[in-house]
């Protein structure tokens, strides 16, 4: 074996290690905040805390109204914290729901350190403490991006009333893998975060929202989720959105305004 192809080959080794003991700094990219920092918005809200077990501690944010029609469980994506996805929180409480946005291990409030399965079970334990005070026939799940995994794993293990999936992918490995192709990210990734296992399996009703020019997790994915189940899960497309614009097209509001209506 010639030196060059030896050098090759331990390049490749470190390379394939940096990526399993760094992946979760190119999956995650969370806005810290201070324990002290105070959430300020012009609508009625209160902050939560999720004693999930000792040491770690889930940060929520719940927006709430007069007689609400239910409750949105709010699973945001990949990056920043509740204080700026709170922004979204409006396109629900509009229509007489309550909404609950929670963060993830690391992001802004919450503690903790991330593995898939601690991250899925912090979830479900906030979904258990919300389902005591909302009936589940008026709980949705909303999940968006990378939260779409989250939504469609606590659907398909509760009854909520809807599950809406806001951009999601098909499968997390091969979206990894379209950035990172030459890496086995079967062999390296730790977070599988199986939409494409989970969302057979939920029993509510499913609605997917995605637009036609997303380029970061383009369209088809939806249309292969949606094949899964085509009797339970309906696909809305919005003609012309990308990844991060939805809520700028009246169809997207249309739609959620459809979607809530009793």
């Amino acid at each position: 074996m010639s030196s060059t192809i030896l050098y090759i080959i331990i390049g490749y080794v470190v390379v394939l290690a940096l990526a399993y003991l760094f992946q979760e700094r190119l999956i995650f990219k969370p806005e810290k905040l201070k324990q002290d920092f105070i959430y300020q918005y012009d609508v009625p809200f209160k902050e939560l805390f999720f004693d999930v077990e000792e040491g770690v501690r889930i940060n929520g944010l719940h927006f709430h109204v007069k007689e609400p029609q239910g409750l949105v469980l709010y699973f945001h994506g990949n990056s920043r914290s509740i204080k700026g996805w709170a922004k979204y929180a409006k396109d629900f409480y509009r229509y007489n729901y309550d909404v609950v946005l929670v963060d993830y291990r690391g992001f802004g409030k919450s503690t903790g350190k991330r593995s898939e399965k601690v991250m899925l079970s912090d979830m479900q334990f906030v979904y258990d403490t919300l389902s005591v005070t909302y009936h589940e026939n008026h709980l949705l799940v909303y999940g968006r991006s990378l939260g779409s995994g989250f939504a469609a794993k606590i659907a398909s293990d509760n009854k909520p009333r809807y599950l809406i999936l806001d951009a999601p992918y098909y499968s997390f490995i091969k979206t990894v893998e379209r950035f990172l192709p030459f890496l086995p990210m079967r062999l390296v990734l730790r977070f599988h975060i199986r939409t494409d296992k989970w969302l057979p399996k939920v029993n509510c009703h499913t609605y997917i929202i995605h637009g036609t020019k997303d380029w970061l997790i383009p369209i088809k994915n939806s249309e292969k989720l949606q094949a899964l189940s085509p009797r339970k899960i309906t696909l809305i497309r919005i003609q012309g959105g990308g990844h991060n614009n939805l809520p700028f097209f009246p169809e997207y509001h249309n739609f959620i305004r459809d979607i809530l209506a009793p």
